[in-house]
């Protein structure tokens, strides 16, 4: 009798802390769906400045300098990417209006950074242009046998000279037959800037309130706290000026 009361005492218990589990289960998935992107992403910057900040703890308690430990994760050529970046990001900060060139050649190097260059087909024609066997200057292909690799004559590499390397004097022009893709690469950037200039407004802040009855901020924060204490007496007498009947 004693041993039974004893095993039904552990099922009670047992069934007393799954009950318990399942609560705090519950409890902690309720949670974790009230959690919106904004807090999440919150959560996620906060736990990004605690690590920051502990490693920092940590390599000052070694006597060791934070950034520089840090910098150690970076190479050469990642290092000099980050600064041509903030050197252009610096350059391009000035979003005022100068003049028509200023704009162009602001509009100019945004369009560059969209260009892919192709520089398989670059270098093929540099091959033919300078003289050199193919594969010299790109990636050589073992399959192909070295019979492939035949120098271009000096008629060949004049030829693709000129036609490389063209200046105001040259007498070559309208021989240009572009690929399918590079098309549509330009009909994709066509596409895009008519979007772009679809969706432009000019329209200003606060114009959805309707009349422009203010100079300046300031006047417009002054306009709105008199609107809301004397609109409801002013309302009608306004309307009756708007419609010409006022006595």
């Amino acid at each position: 009798m004693e041993e039974r009361q004893k095993k039904l005492a552990q099922l009670r218990k047992r069934l007393a802390e799954g009950t318990k589990d399942n609560r705090r289960s519950l409890v902690e998935e309720s949670a974790k769906s009230k959690i919106t992107a904004r807090d999440a992403a919150r959560l996620e910057r906060q736990r990004k400045l605690a690590e920051t900040l502990r490693a920092k703890a940590d390599a000052e308690e070694r006597g060791e300098d934070a950034e520089r430990d840090k910098n150690w994760e970076w190479t050469i050529e990642e290092n000099d990417n980050w600064e041509k970046k903030l050197a252009r990001k610096k350059r391009r900060a000035d979003y005022e209006f100068h003049d028509d060139a200023h704009a162009a050649r602001r509009r100019y190097k945004k369009d560059l950074d969209l260009i892919k260059p192709d520089l398989a087909a670059y270098n093929k024609q540099k091959e033919v242009a300078m003289g050199l066997a193919p594969g010299t200057l790109t990636s050589f292909n073992p399959s192909q046998g070295a019979s492939s690799a035949l120098v271009p004559t000096s008629l060949e590499q004049q030829m693709a000279a000129d036609n490389l390397y063209r200046d105001a004097n040259t007498l070559m022009y309208g021989d240009s037959k572009p690929t399918e893709d590079a098309i549509d690469r330009v009909v994709k950037k066509l596409n895009l800037d008519a979007d772009k200039k679809s969706k432009f407004s000019r329209k200003r802040n606060n114009e959805e309130e309707g009349d422009i009855t203010y100079i300046n901020e300031h006047n417009r924060v002054f306009n709105k706290k008199i609107s809301r204490y004397y609109d409801k007496y002013t309302t009608e007498i306004r309307a009756s000026f708007e419609r010409g009947t006022a006595l």
